[in-house]
């Protein structure tokens, strides 16, 4: 009998419970509304340089210059190598761009991931004397996403940057070397 008492006390408790804390009970009561997860943006960001002509032919970057209002662009395929996402991105005065993927969906989480499906590509140059593709970094075919680790935390959505290049353009013409 001290059981059942027991018990039924218990029960009591337990439904009094959502009167004592309001807060509990409209958690769990008709008013429940399922968590909503946070939207994640992806972002890839570089910079765009004029290589030297000292260093012509070569991957180097050494006493480059950037290159402010050059355009990149951003391509990604999906699993059946179809372009699944593309837009160009201007650099700032200091040729750096900074290219939100706004519209970038993924299909296939592992097949369709920016960091196996997008790459970034020269496109032009404003500079008459520096206006020239080259493939640093892979600029003409495509450089790769590289994740750095970077994030931005904001209350309703999360910011993954990827980093791409350096790229860089090359001067069409360049003095010949001086031999002294």
């Amino acid at each position: 009998m001290a059981i059942s008492t027991h018990l039924a006390i218990l029960i009591s408790s337990l439904l009094l419970l959502p009167l004592a804390f309001p807060s509990i009970a409209a958690a769990y009561g008709d008013n429940y509304e399922t968590p909503k997860y946070k939207k994640t943006d992806i972002v890839v960001e570089g910079m765009v340089y004029c290589q030297s002509c000292d260093n012509y032919g070569s991957w180097s970057l050494s006493r480059a210059e950037p290159i402010a209002s050059a355009k990149i662009s951003v391509i990604c395929k999906n699993e059946y190598d179809q372009v699944s996402y593309y837009k160009a991105f201007e650099t700032n005065g200091k040729g750096y761009f900074f290219a939100e993927l706004k519209e970038y969906k993924m299909g296939n989480s592992i097949l369709d991931h920016p960091l196996q499906s997008c790459k970034v590509k020269l496109v032009s140059s404003p500079l008459e004397n520096c206006n020239l593709l080259s493939n640093v970094n892979y600029g003409m075919d495509g450089s790769p996403l590289l994740y750095e680790k970077k994030r931005l935390y904001r209350k309703d959505r999360d910011v993954v940057i990827y980093a791409a290049g350096p790229l860089a353009f090359r001067p069409a013409q360049c003095p010949a070397p001086t031999h002294y």
